[in-house]
């Protein structure tokens, strides 16, 4: 079946008269419903206003009545009060311009010495002495050369040619060997019975 220019003027007639595309292919006869509404966006005539009896409802104006009650005046906006212009805060940038944060500003540059930690000191004695001792023997390994079963405790500073980390067999369960496990899990009665 072929669009000829009769069918295509059938089509565009019924279609303007809000005909559905299932009536106007069965009036054509030899196309299907799919095919009708495809030929009516080639077309361009897609876009009517409504179907049979509602579009000839609609395409009539409708007539406006004057409304009998008056309507109240609305009441003019007060004015707002403005708020008062927060004062600049200086911030300090970067040599790149950028503001530097709290945080950012916590970080220390390498090569500088850390702050005094405050749990450093809550650990025992008895605690530090053995860390001391196991640095000794320790394998003084390499980032690289970590695995599940080498202790992870970082020795010295990561900035320096100096920084190693422990290396000896980790604790059942735990990142570290039994001196470096003594010093980073503390019970929490011994932690309390040192501050008093």
């Amino acid at each position: 079946m072929s669009w000829t220019d009769e069918r295509v003027e059938t089509l565009k007639k019924m279609w303007g008269e809000g005909q559905s595309a299932s009536q106007i292919a069965k009036e054509l006869g030899g196309v299907t419903r799919n095919a009708v509404i495809g030929k009516v966006h080639r077309l361009g005539l897609s876009n009517r206003a409504g179907t049979g009896a509602a579009a000839t409802a609609a395409a009539k104006p409708a007539v406006k009545e004057k409304p009998t009650v008056a309507l109240k005046p609305t009441p003019k906006p007060v004015a707002k009060a403005k708020p008062a212009p927060v004062p600049a805060v200086l911030e300090e940038l970067d040599e790149n311009g950028i503001p530097i944060s709290a945080a950012r500003r916590a970080i220390i540059p390498a090569g500088q010495p850390l702050p005094p930690q405050p749990s450093a000191n809550e650990i025992s004695p008895e605690a530090l002495a053995k860390v001391s001792e196991i640095e000794k023997t320790a394998k003084r390994i390499s980032l690289m050369e970590l695995t599940e079963k080498t202790c992870k405790w970082p020795v010295g500073d990561p900035a320096t040619d100096d920084f190693w980390f422990c290396g000896l067999a980790v604790q059942q369960g735990k990142p570290y060997c039994e001196a470096h496990v003594g010093v980073a899990f503390q019970p929490m009665s011994s932690r309390r019975d040192r501050r008093r």
